[in-house]
């Protein structure tokens, strides 16, 4: 079997890095992270082991800022880090990924939240982050209404991923034409609930729907207040970095199919999600995660009947690249797959 390493040394220079976090990423993914993927998978468990190994790597510091203790790595080689650490185990990947939010959101809050930036960059304290639910249409599912001691959120945030690892949430509510960010602690209340999902691809990462009623954020936990709008068009901005997820698997399935036709398609699929605008950029990761599905449906093809088995790569992976055509998945990401696919 050829490593991801391997295959990446293979591609054109400009994947080429001297970054140590680049580096100690990769050889995590093919040591450890790969080894233990399939485990991982049908354990229906956090891989603790998994995420330890990334903490101890410092890669949990490539979301912070150096004033509060982490890398601050350029956006090119956090995505490659990304990249490297999917192609061993998307499980893992994705729980850790989520971290990014309380770490940057933290570090650079000029308030009484900034406490927790240093812990946050060191792994220390564990994050994770939910509001994919402002994408959706209709009226608000979770909400938040001032109050005396700050704000009281009430309502549903239905993807939280890593519940039972992550220490601390940073949760998005809405308030009219704004967004209150505020800092949960990661365990159940009173006044916040959890239910866990069972999920087809990545269940190990325990993704739960969190209910708050009446739950109150003080001031000293509030990371900011932005105008809906402004986010949205930050968001959009920030969309190349989930398809480093769909790189990482489509090197992985790569590696192990050997010398395909896709090849030139893989480095092509990076250069393009790397130069492309704001608005090419839905065009871009469209195109990514198409490539991650061609690639890993060629795997299993290329496997034979053995692919089935709960015990191969194969289907693991053809499974994930399910899972990423609807991670992070905005309605004109949406569009441009639908058009690739009819």
């Amino acid at each position: 079997m050829v490593n991801y390493s391997d295959v990446m040394g293979q591609q054109s220079l400009s994947t080429s890095t001297t970054c140590p976090q680049v580096d100690a990423a990769r050889r995590l993914a093919d040591d450890v992270l790969f080894p233990a993927t399939v485990e991982t998978d049908r354990s229906g468990k956090i891989p603790t082991q998994q995420l330890q190994a990334i903490q101890d790597a410092g890669l949990y510091g490539i979301f912070s800022t150096e004033a509060v203790g982490g890398s601050n790595l350029s956006d090119g080689d956090r995505n490659l880090v990304i990249e490297a650490l999917a192609s061993g185990c998307l499980t893992s990947t994705f729980i850790w990924q989520q971290h990014a939010g309380p770490a940057s959101a933290t570090a650079a809050c000029e308030g009484e939240a900034h406490r927790y930036a240093a812990g946050l960059a060191r792994g220390d304290i564990r994050g994770g982050v939910a509001f994919a639910h402002l994408l959706r249409q209709g009226p608000p599912v979770l909400r938040a209404e001032p109050c005396a001691d700050g704000w009281q959120i009430s309502g549903t945030a239905p993807y939280i991923t890593g519940w039972g690892d992550v220490d601390v949430v940073l949760i998005a509510a809405r308030c009219q034409d704004s967004i209150i960010w505020g800092i949960v602690p990661g365990i159940e209340s009173a006044t916040m609930s959890a239910r866990m999902l069972e999920l087809a691809a990545v269940n190990s990462t325990s993704t739960a729907v969190i209910t708050f009623d009446q739950h109150v954020i003080t001031s000293d936990d509030i990371t900011s207040v932005v105008p809906f709008n402004t986010w949205l068009e930050n968001y959009r901005m920030g969309l190349r970095a989930n398809g480093s997820l769909a790189l990482g698997l489509t090197g992985r399935c790569l590696s192990l199919l050997g010398p395909s036709d896709l090849d030139h398609e893989y480095v092509a699929a990076r250069e393009r999600l790397d130069t492309a605008t704001v608005d090419e950029l839905p065009a871009a990761r469209a195109n990514a995660s198409d490539l991650c599905m061609r690639s890993a449906t060629m795997l299993v093809a290329a496997s034979g009947g053995g692919a089935v088995a709960l015990s191969h790569h194969a289907q693991l992976l053809a499974r994930q690249a399910m899972f990423l055509l609807v991670q992070s998945q905005t309605s004109e990401i949406r569009h441009h797959q639908l058009a690739r696919t009819f």
